[in-house]
């Protein structure tokens, strides 16, 4: 027994004044009216409605119960449009899982603003250059570069990060400047080491004649970002860094952009996802963290619409 269809027909019904036009409100047949009041009459054990071969109205147990029961349908109305307008007030735990360098330079600067704003809202950041598994880990929502989406994840784009190849001014004077991705071969390659499978990642560019990978020469490899970049910064020789990770050391001088000017080819950018474990996963909580990010991450770094 679906006792609010139940209720629904009996409040049509009252308003109505007849079987009739409940039916015809409801877009059901005027048998299957009567039958649900007879259901719902059976259910409470008391008589709704006071019939006769030309008239309908309400008993006395039947508008007392149409008084108590009118509020519910709208409290229910008012629920279904919230929560499809996501007009709701995020409340709760967020549990975000992220790459250490994106949660570090990114993210954790972003979040006191989500906070401020949703104040009910309780975050959680966990950093791990591991694939964290949503389920196991309790995480609601992860940020991850395309080589770690995982089949059976929702993933949205979020971002795509441009790469810089940098050095040390010291190691460009000692070394000399290349002027093209194949003299690349010719340098020391500081290479960033993938935590989850530990393959150093490959330098990749993109230019008109499509993707290619440049030869390297490794020097030195790393499994922390912002190490790398002090090993550069040192002089250890070239290396690859995130824009929001180059960014400081390029301004103050400490790094020197290479390849920035050649037209053909760029360092291929880094794409991002925001994922979920399923669609229906996208409640307030989080769609209030991806409208924040989409919002407040430069703006070329966004992803073009479709």
């Amino acid at each position: 027994m679906n006792l609010l269809q139940l209720i629904r027909t009996f409040t049509r019904t009252a308003e109505a004044g007849s079987i009739a036009g409940a039916a015809r409100a409801l877009g059901i047949s005027a048998t299957a009216v009567g039958q649900n009041i007879s259901r719902l009459e059976a259910h409470l054990g008391v008589r709704l409605f006071n019939r006769s071969t030309r008239s309908l109205s309400l008993s006395e147990a039947g508008a007392l119960y149409l008084s108590k029961v009118q509020h519910i349908e709208a409290e229910l109305a008012g629920a279904q449009a919230a929560v499809s307008s996501g007009d709701i007030e995020p409340v709760g735990p967020l549990r975000i899982g992220c790459s250490r360098a994106f949660g570090r330079h990114v993210l954790a600067p972003m979040l006191p603003a989500l906070q401020r704003r949703y104040p009910q809202l309780q975050l959680q950041l966990r950093l791990s250059d591991r694939a964290v598994r949503h389920a196991e880990e309790s995480v609601d929502v992860s940020i991850r570069i395309g080589a770690q989406l995982q089949d059976g994840l929702v993933a949205r784009p979020l971002a795509r990060i441009p790469f810089v190849f940098c050095a040390a001014p010291s190691y460009l004077e000692r070394a000399g400047t290349p002027t093209s991705p194949g003299e690349l071969a010719n340098h020391r390659a500081l290479l960033f080491r993938f935590p989850a499978d530990g393959r150093p990642l490959r330098w990749g560019l993109v230019g008109e004649q499509g993707r290619v990978e440049a030869t390297m020469q490794p020097g030195m490899i790393c499994d922390d970002i912002d190490a790398l970049a002090e090993l550069a910064a040192a002089g250890g020789g070239i290396t690859r860094l995130a824009a929001f990770v180059a960014e400081p050391y390029l301004r103050d001088g400490r790094l020197q952009a290479v390849l920035a000017d050649d037209p053909a080819w760029r360092p291929e950018p880094m794409e991002m996802f925001f994922c979920l474990s399923d669609r229906r996963d996208f409640t307030a909580r989080i769609r209030v963290l991806f409208e924040h990010l989409q919002a407040g991450l430069p703006v070329a770094w966004q992803v073009p619409a479709g």
